[in-house]
Formats: structure tokens, C-alpha cells, sequence
């Protein structure tokens, strides 16, 4: 384990910083404890000369948690239900999954 793999640890293990959260499969009936980092970034989308601006959910889990999401999965955070939409993508450390969810 590098030295930013043990920092990531110890992020995902802070309550300030993460949540428990819970995944289960779209594809099988597998389910999983995790914990994600919660943001909410505003997107920008432009059609024609209007732009508009539109909230989002992006949470980023470990990979060493989840190791092969896929869009259609679930991910529930206290009484909140958020299905991945999009392909998860990976930070460059090959260690955190991005996963921009849409409420369920």
C-alpha cells in the first residue's frame, strides 16, 4: 500500500468526511457495505445560445469497496436512494470510483 492509498483510508474512516452507505447490484442480488464521499456539483449544460445550470449527486467510494460498479446499480445513503447513471470513473491512483447518481 502506497502513502495516498493509506491517506484515502484514512478519509473513508473519518464520519466528518464519509457515510456509510449501502450498494446492491442491478445484475445480481449482491449487496455491499461502503462508504462515499458525498458532493453535489453544479453542471452547466448549454443548448442553443441558453445555458442552463442543473444540481447534481456524485459520490466517490473506494475501490478497494466496490470494485466493478455498473450504471443500473443502487446506492442508498441513510434514506436516500440513488441509482448510478453513466459509466463510474476512476481517478488517476487507480484507488477512488466517481459515481454521478440520479435520485430513485
Amino acid at each position: 500500500m502506497n502513502v495516498f492509498a493509506a491517506a484515502m483510508d484514512r478519509i473513508y474512516a473519518n464520519p466528518s468526511m464519509a457515510a456509510a452507505a449501502v450498494w446492491f447490484s442491478s445484475t445480481t442480488s449482491e449487496e455491499r457495505l461502503i462508504r462515499v464521499i458525498r458532493r453535489a456539483p453544479d453542471r452547466i449544460t448549454e443548448f442553443g445560445a441558453a445555458r442552463f445550470v442543473s444540481d447534481t449527486t456524485v459520490v466517490d467510494v473506494r475501490v478497494s469497496d466496490l470494485p466493478d460498479p455498473h450504471p443500473g446499480d443502487l446506492i442508498v445513503i441513510g434514506a436516500d436512494s440513488f441509482t448510478i447513471q453513466g459509466e463510474p470513473v476512476r481517478d488517476r491512483e487507480r484507488l477512488i470510483w466517481s459515481l454521478d447518481l440520479r435520485p430513485s
